[in-house]
């Protein structure tokens, strides 16, 4: 069968590890969408630092999506209009903040188009460097976050936040969502919305089928949305989770395993 929509992450998936897209996966993605096909982006990063990508894949011509902040957010590239949005409350920021301090790791926040943080430290300013955005450093970081915030990120080394993961999946659970997207990101959302939920939403607004969508990626913040698509594809550096629960498996990022994927199964 063909199928009708592919939703791809960004980073280690349909980018390159030099963070672009490549000629014929970019090329691939452009047929796709004449063909009348439909290409979502949907990430952990914030929408701003999205925008790029979806300007030179045309997704505002061809009508297409964004899912950004790990599903917290679903914008109409042709109309710039939100189809959904989700926020954490100041106070929910601040117990994070407050469990951040108890697990002795790092945390930062978006307000607007800069990203806060109290400490400065290597993985926030990899944030900023992959999103685009500028880093402040806040004396008081309870004190500057006052209104709601679509999502905030802990930080540590990698078995250090897998330990911090597992505790607060345990603590939090029913209260926020909670999912690693890079070994050195642990991302917190509302309950319930994550890549998948969001993926769902959009395909029903669509009129489209979940058999007819195809779902790309490569870490533990996919999984939602691979295990809901029709096809769910791990890319060949994907974590072993991913590998593992996903239907198909793909070359990697740097070898356009998202070209392939579109030639076997998107073109008609």
């Amino acid at each position: 069968m063909a199928y009708e929509m592919i939703v791809l992450d960004l980073d280690d998936t349909l980018l390159t590890s030099d963070h672009t897209i490549s000629k014929k996966t970019k090329q691939a993605l452009l047929d796709v969408q004449r063909r009348g096909k439909k290409v979502v982006l949907a990430s952990g990063r914030p929408t701003y630092a999205m925008t790029d990508l979806a300007k030179e894949l045309e997704l505002e011509r061809y009508g297409s999506f964004i899912l950004s902040f790990n599903g917290a957010s679903i914008i109409n590239c042709q109309t710039n209009e939100s189809l959904f949005s989700s926020t954490l409350s100041p106070e929910t920021v601040h117990g994070l903040y407050d469990l951040s301090r108890r697990e002795g790791i790092y945390i930062h926040t978006y307000v607007g188009h800069e990203i806060f943080t109290e400490t400065p430290n290597e993985y926030t300013t990899l944030e900023g460097q992959l999103t685009g955005m500028d880093v402040i450093t806040v004396p008081d970081f309870k004190a500057a976050v006052t209104e709601p915030v679509v999502k905030c990120l802990m930080l540590a080394e990698e078995q250090r936040l897998a330990e911090v993961e597992q505790q607060l999946q345990v603590e939090l659970a029913g209260q926020l969502a909670v999912a690693r997207s890079k070994p050195f990101f642990l991302e917190f959302t509302e309950a319930g919305v994550t890549k998948g939920t969001s993926l769902e939403l959009l395909a029903r607004h669509l009129g489209i089928k979940q058999a007819d969508v195809i779902a790309c990626g490569d870490g533990n913040n996919d999984l939602s949305m691979i295990e809901w698509a029709g096809l769910g594809v791990a890319m060949a550096n994907a974590a072993d989770t991913v590998k593992e629960r996903a239907q198909h498996m793909t070359a990697s990022n740097d070898e356009d395993g998202i070209a392939l994927v579109i030639e076997q199964f998107m073109m008609d």
